[in-house]
């Protein structure tokens, strides 16, 4: 699936692509980071990639759910473009108040999209899908604005989730290749 933005990939690389020695969430060493909160605090940057992942979202969701803490940022600047209403996603149940572990509307019984800023390996994905559909949700898409997984593999294919991504890691490739020469 290619972005109708042309210079979206060029644009979000030359903002986030950062080098270095990383630690991500799945414990991977790795030599470049994606560091989503450059893009999602650039308002115009935010509101092109909020463009790009509402055209990529299934026609029957009744919620979108923003993962903390990047996915929250762009879930809501959908829910703005599109009028769906979001869930705020923990990554684990407050313990406190009201002790949630999604903010927002009830939704037992609700188709949720979920949101999401970079997918690698999906753990993240994973256990907040595990969790809202122990909660009665009904939960089979995540939308991420950059999927860094290995081309032609679906990480969350184990929890069946369908993974639809506005760029991925070989396009944000091909974009530092095209910029360099």
């Amino acid at each position: 699936m290619t972005t109708t933005d042309p210079d979206l990939a060029a644009d979000i690389d030359a903002c986030c692509r950062l080098s270095g020695e990383f630690t991500l969430r799945s414990g991977q060493i790795s030599n470049e980071y994606f560091d989503k909160y450059l893009f999602e605090a650039d308002p115009q940057l935010l509101a092109r990639v909020a463009r790009e992942m509402a055209q990529l979202l299934p026609a029957d969701g009744d919620l979108l759910g923003g993962l903390e803490m990047g996915g929250i940022p762009i879930a809501t600047a959908i829910s703005q473009l599109i009028g769906m209403p979001t869930l705020f996603v923990r990554k684990e149940a407050k313990t406190y108040g009201t002790c949630k572990l999604a903010e927002g509307p009830a939704y037992d019984g609700r188709r949720i999209t979920l949101i999401e800023d970079v997918i690698t390996t999906g753990g993240a994905v994973r256990d907040a899908t595990d969790a809202l559909r122990a909660g009665g949700a009904i939960v089979d898409t995540v939308v991420c604005a950059i999927d860094r997984s290995p081309e032609g593999v679906n990480p969350l294919d184990d929890v069946g989730l369908e993974v639809r991504a506005v760029l991925t890691k070989a396009e944000l490739d091909a974009a530092r290749a095209a910029a360099s020469r």
